[in-house]
């Protein structure tokens, strides 16, 4: 089932705690079904987190970098994992082929709050699409 609003929330470093968050066929919808490209990075992620929601395995594996995705990809792994909401603290463009993103991801599982703030590093390749390649967990 797809959701109305987006499940990124529009997430970005300029977006305000009280902001409306977008339509999901306005925002991520074009990209995880199929129908464009992420433009940037932080498009990108913000569509990971979406398919995340979603249980979308088959999207998350095809914007993940082949050398560094693991074989046993599974979104739809724990039906008990609730994702609360995404924010993105920063976006860092660091040449034509290569971004940053720190994000901070909430999610419930069993009833118990988590959050992972992570910063991941992100690759356009020779077509042109950007990949997710990894991430560091910050645990400050």
């Amino acid at each position: 089932m797809k959701p109305l609003e987006c499940p990124c929330g529009g997430a970005s470093p300029e977006r305000r705690p009280n902001d409306r968050a977008p339509l999901y066929a306005d925002c991520c919808a074009r990209f995880v079904e199929g129908r464009a490209l992420p433009a940037t990075a932080m498009e990108l992620m913000r569509s990971r987190y979406t398919a995340y929601v979603l249980g979308d395995t088959p999207y998350l594996r095809a914007t993940w970098a082949d050398e560094t995705r693991p074989p046993d990809l599974d979104a739809s792994a724990d039906p008990a994992t609730r994702w609360l909401g995404l924010q993105i603290r920063r976006h860092e463009q660091t040449d034509a082929n290569y971004a940053l993103v720190e994000f901070v991801a909430r999610y419930k599982v069993g009833g118990r709050a988590h959050r992972l703030h992570e910063t991941s590093r992100f690759v356009r390749n020779a077509e042109a699409r950007w990949l997710y390649i990894d991430g560091e967990v910050n645990n400050a």
